[in-house]
């Protein structure tokens, strides 16, 4: 819109549709049910972006759109971590934070490093359904850096799908 322009209600969608397009994830942090917030978050599922949530009062209406989006598949977001946690492989991780799992001898191999057996098992967890990256964690028994560095080569590859809340699933 031209500089001098006065802002419009239905204005907002558009923009928000631009600024969900242009970022990686949103976070949403306090939306109520009917909420501008919720449409962005829509907007970002459908162009592929996560979608997290910090969750309030189950007695604030301001949390009702938020606590929603959780009950749907929404990351939940307690803090910075948990965004890093899900965007990190996308951007690289801080040094200071790869420091900070674990130290330096008893670091998890990287991918390449990986037992050829290992990385199959964590791939065989993959199917048409979406799983959560938390759940492909758990059921490998591998560190969530090493699973998300193997999603994130299947990613590459065309061999993986994103979908909202931190689920992927085969392509």
């Amino acid at each position: 819109m031209p500089l001098d322009h006065a802002p419009r209600a239905h204005d907002f969608p558009r923009r928000n549709r631009l600024i969900s397009g242009l970022a990686a994830g949103v976070v949403v942090v306090e939306a109520a049910r009917r909420s501008g917030s919720l449409i962005t978050s829509r907007m970002a599922l459908e162009q592929g972006r996560e979608v997290f949530a910090v969750p309030g009062s189950p007695l604030d209406p301001r949390a009702e759109g938020s606590n929603g989006l959780l009950k749907q598949g929404a990351t939940l977001v307690t803090g910075a971590e948990d965004v890093i946690d899900v965007l990190g492989p996308i951007f690289g991780r801080p040094p200071e934070r790869l420091a900070e799992e674990a130290p330096p001898d008893r670091l998890q191999p990287s991918a390449a490093e990986l037992d050829p057996a290992e990385r199959g098992h964590i791939v065989e967890l993959l199917g048409p359904t979406p799983v959560s990256i938390d759940d492909l964690v758990r059921l490998s028994g591998q560190s969530p850096s090493l699973v998300r560095t193997v999603l994130l080569e299947l990613e590459i590859a065309g061999r993986l799908q994103r979908h909202g809340g931190g689920l992927v699933s085969a392509a």
